[in-house]
């Protein structure tokens, strides 16, 4: 299982489309046994999720993210966490242990990302 981490500076990211990298948490077991940082290659609609789906992923893990991704994670069979915060880690632990669940929050416009904050 590979495990994808919309983060900036090791604490989730508020948006997984502008984040600054992608933490990928490799699980053997249900505990991390490799963790390396991927930088964003850039926001263009629909290609992240094919990105992180080449990659292996199998969840991803975000503050928030616009319902195209999430649509496109879900048709490929990724399982999408949205309303995380805090450390990436931690969050990756707090899903392995069944204690992290997803808030559902999708962004619907996204003309200036940095108003999405709050989630």
């Amino acid at each position: 299982m590979k495990i994808a981490i919309a983060s900036e500076n090791g604490l989730v990211s508020e948006h997984f489309g502008y984040c600054q990298d992608f933490n990928i948490y490799e699980v053997e077991n249900k505990q991390i046994v490799k963790c390396e940082s991927v930088p964003n290659p850039g926001h263009k609609p629909g290609f992240l999720p094919n990105f992180l789906n080449d990659m292996g992923v199998t969840v991803v893990i975000s503050g928030g993210m616009g319902s195209g991704a999430v649509n496109i994670f879900h048709e490929k069979g990724i399982e999408v966490i949205t309303g995380a915060r805090g450390s990436a880690e931690t969050a990756a632990i707090s899903y392995l242990e069944g204690s992290l669940k997803s808030t559902g929050s999708v962004c619907h416009d996204h003309k200036h990302h940095d108003e999405c904050g709050g989630h």
